[in-house]
């Protein structure tokens, strides 16, 4: 297959529904959403590149730099508590309770690989929202 074939057949399996993506788009809080989202990938990114720069280049490890992409990351996560209407204790005590259901005290691949998704999932509507 050749470039121009591949673009042929993938562009057949975009969403082209612009209308109804632009309805949807008309709610500010999903801008919010995605404007936190489009931020934690970016932060995320600037976090594994100064590993990367670390690990493969030799550079030295700027720890510094990392807390504050952390920080950068922690600011958009705000915007997703505030925009979810979540509180972020709550937020963190569910993902305790739920990794404590999937691995107990201590981690393991087997308990990785076999996750109780259903039992995950009651955990984390059981307990409430904000």
């Amino acid at each position: 297959m050749n470039p121009s074939e591949y673009v042929k057949l993938a562009i057949k399996t975009e969403s082209t529904n612009f209308a109804a993506m632009d309805e949807r788009l008309s709610d500010n809080g999903l801008k919010r959403l995605l404007h936190a989202g489009i931020g934690l990938s970016t932060e995320s990114g600037e976090f594994l590149d100064a590993l990367k720069k670390h690990i493969f280049y030799g550079k030295e490890l700027d720890r510094v730099n990392l807390a504050e992409e952390m920080g950068d990351l922690f600011w958009y996560l705000a915007i997703v508590s505030d925009e979810l209407g979540v509180n972020m204790e709550d937020v963190m005590e569910r993902n305790i309770s739920k990794l404590k259901a999937r691995y107990g005290e201590k981690f393991s691949e087997e308990k990785a690989e076999n996750r109780d998704l259903n039992t995950e999932r009651e955990i984390l509507e059981k307990q409430k929202m904000n």
